[in-house]
């Protein structure tokens, strides 16, 4: 089978690039052909026969000047249409598989597929992989720019993305997301994809609001690296790690007192962190030393105030035996055994927070029974996704 991986992005960006890379290389390990479309970067690690990418754009570095040309090209692309067009013709897949698109890209490349198997006729199935909430609200996160959860475009206008300037506080790229957002619903764009994939069931639910993408959802939870699985001396500490961010629920955590807490990560939120008393910042760390933070942690806290999809940090806490207290908020909930694997404890509330970690880190026997558990946890691999992955594909 062919498989034409379409994502803005073709360097490690994020997860959506960590998805993509790792996916593609399984389905070529087990003798598929697998080639890449997005945009031009200097660490572009992945590639297509053709050479074919589009420009980089940058929505936050590049110059004024060049910025004021962005706002047609976020809309549609035709330079992206024309580029996917000639490694369709080129590669000819089976099967392109759409994963972060908009503004970049545009749902031009859609079209594109659209153009080809009418000039060749031949079926082209188009699948796609919700790493977050943009088909259905434009700032991608269901969530306002006071930092409270936003559902307000899920009732069939975009309106409030400029009301509420929730692009980057900016009400011209919220001018700009509205107009992208209305224009490809009026078409009716995405009643072209085939399949979608959505990594939490949460997310299904609200994407199946859209009468245009209910009926084309799938839950198929993301994979994980698999590690080594063995007991590990625990110490008295209460790990958060990832990024310093406010929708990650870093507030929330900080207002929590009685708990020795420790961070590991960067972000906007560092300082915040490292003016807390009592707290221990250890940077962003990665590999073997982030591992035996988080082994050695009684347990991990993932505080997000925001829909999360399906965290890898969740997964793989409890993956080297350590539970987690996660936010009762998005795909979080999915990944946790309740009083099991860990607790979940109300989003936004320090005290119900705090409850939630103590009911581990006072009960050694419970602590040591919870490592157990997580232990014999099972999550997929890339070798099982994938094979749901093709059984999908096959489905359509």
């Amino acid at each position: 089978m062919k498989i034409l991986m379409v994502n803005k992005f073709l360097h490690p960006n994020g997860g959506s690039e960590t998805y993509i890379f790792k996916l593609g290389d399984y389905l070529k390990s087990i003798g598929h052909e697998v080639e890449y479309f997005g945009m031009e970067h200097e660490n572009r690690t992945v590639s297509n026969s053709l050479g074919l990418y589009t420009d980089n754009m940058d929505f936050h570095t590049s110059s004024k000047l060049t910025q004021l040309t962005y706002p047609l090209k976020t809309i549609y692309s035709s330079d992206a249409k024309r580029k996917m067009l000639s490694l369709l013709k080129s590669f000819q897949p089976d099967v392109v598989h759409l994963n972060n698109f908009n503004y970049q890209l545009t749902p031009s490349v859609i079209y594109a597929v659209k153009d080809y198997e009418k000039a060749y006729s031949k079926k082209v199935k188009i699948i796609y992989t919700a790493h977050d909430y943009q088909l259905i609200c434009p700032n991608h996160m269901l969530r306002d720019m006071q930092g409270g959860l936003c559902e307000d475009c899920l009732g069939g206008s975009f309106l409030p993305c400029v009301k509420k300037s929730c692009i980057h506080s900016s009400k011209a790229k919220s001018l700009t997301g509205f107009a992208e957002a209305t224009l490809y619903k009026k078409l009716k764009a995405y009643k072209h994809i085939d399949c979608i994939i959505c990594p939490s069931g949460f997310m299904k639910t609200k994407l199946d609001l859209s009468p245009v993408l209910s009926g084309k959802t799938v839950t198929l939870h993301n994979f994980i690296d698999d590690v080594e699985r063995k007991e590990s001396e625990k110490k008295d500490y209460v790990l958060y790690f990832g990024r310093y961010a406010e929708e990650k629920g870093i507030d929330t955590l900080l207002d929590v007192n009685g708990v020795n807490l420790v961070f590991a990560g960067s972000g906007d939120s560092e300082e915040k962190i490292n003016s807390k008393h009592g707290v221990k910042n250890v940077g962003f760390k990665t590999g073997k030393e982030l591992e035996e933070l988080i082994r050695g942690a009684v347990c991990s806290v993932y505080p997000s105030v925001w829909y999360e999809n399906c965290p890898f940090s969740v997964m793989e806490s409890i993956m080297y035996g350590t539970p987690v207290v996660g936010a009762d908020i998005g795909g979080i909930p999915e990944l946790i055994d309740e009083g099991k694997t860990g607790f979940l404890f109300k989003a936004g509330d320090p005290a119900s927070l705090e409850e939630a970690i103590k009911k581990i880190t006072e009960k050694p026997a419970l602590a040591d029974e919870m490592q157990k558990n997580c232990l014999n946890k099972k999550f997929d691999t890339v070798d099982r996704y994938t094979e749901k992955y093709l059984e999908i594909i096959e489905a359509l």
